[in-house]
């Protein structure tokens, strides 16, 4: 059972205990939840999936110019076969995918000094693509810093904690589209590599969770929620009390359509396990370096796609 959370609980004051509480919950049992009063106006929804379909609707030409395999900061397009999320099996994901990082420009510091993952995006010639992009990257990356005031409360944090790990995140807005199909896999199992991840879909069946105990669960459409999830960065920072869980996206029956995005720490931010979480699980680790790793096993090579 994946719960349902109200953001207004915890952004009004009305409930945060309460709110808290839930969250905690559904942090330490699957990992996952449906959240509701958000604040990410419809319009704005609606507008980024109307730009995807235009993006995606493109000549292959027009797309493999912005190749995300030719970026070394995870900007730019992903082509159908070009990833395989599940490493075991090996199997191409049949989705295609559009990535947008933090806005710099090419005069800024950080990219002139080749940062890991400081770089300018690449856009495609579409009228209103851009605009709408970052309307919603800077929406959704307002929600998820604010969630990690919740995590706080639930972890026994000082308040503000992690605000300083946010200040300039690795996040990455990824609009998604899985063609039909009747085989193969539309997304392999896999957990997500960042802190946590909040996911907008078409209504479109597919996304699957598979809790610690028992078998591949739904996991339901309720319009105008995201469904967010902890990631193994946040799983890693908690010393394993919150729990980042395998999902996959079987092939859909008709096209299937979902905007992604995926909070990662600042690059130079240290994980290490949270005070008072016990004796540490894992060594520590720069933020930049563990996403490093973690997209460098999942790219196929160029020409394999």
């Amino acid at each position: 059972m994946i719960p349902m959370l109200d953001w207004r609980r915890f952004a009004s004051g009305r409930d945060r205990d309460g709110f808290v509480a839930d969250l905690g919950h559904a942090c330490r049992d699957t990992g996952f939840f449906l959240l509701s009063g958000h604040g990410v106006p419809d319009a704005l929804i609606t507008s980024v999936f109307r730009q995807a379909d235009a993006f995606f609707d493109l000549p292959e030409l027009n797309k493999r110019r912005l190749d995300i395999r030719r970026n070394p900061h995870n900007r730019g397009w992903a082509a159908e076969g070009a990833e395989a999320l599940d490493e075991k099996s090996g199997m191409m994901d049949r989705k295609e995918a559009f990535n947008v990082g933090l806005d710099l420009t090419a005069d800024d510091p950080r990219v002139r000094a080749g940062e890991p993952f400081r770089g300018v995006n690449i856009w495609p010639d579409l009228p209103g693509f851009r605009q709408a992009m970052l309307a919603y990257y800077d929406a959704a990356l307002s929600l998820g810093v604010a969630l990690h005031a919740a995590f706080e409360a639930d972890l026994g944090l000082p308040k503000g904690f992690f605000a300083p790990h946010f200040s300039a995140p690795m996040a990455t807005l990824r609009a998604l589209r899985y063609p039909p199909a009747r085989d193969g896999i539309g997304a392999g199992a896999h957990t997500d590599y960042g802190s946590v991840t909040l996911l907008m879909t078409d209504g479109v069946a597919g996304l699957q969770v598979k809790p610690r105990e028992g078998g591949w669960i739904d996991v339901p459409h309720v319009p105008g929620t995201f469904v967010v999830n902890i990631g193994d960065c946040l799983m890693r920072w908690s010393n394993d009390i919150y729990v980042s869980t395998p999902h996959r996206v079987l092939p859909p029956d008709r096209p299937r359509r979902s905007i992604a995005f995926f909070l990662d720490p600042n690059p130079d931010s240290v994980i290490a396990a949270l005070p008072g979480t016990g004796a540490a699980k894992y060594p520590p680790v720069r933020g930049a370096d563990y996403l490093r790793g973690r997209l460098d096993a999942t790219y196929l090579p160029e020409g394999t796609a």
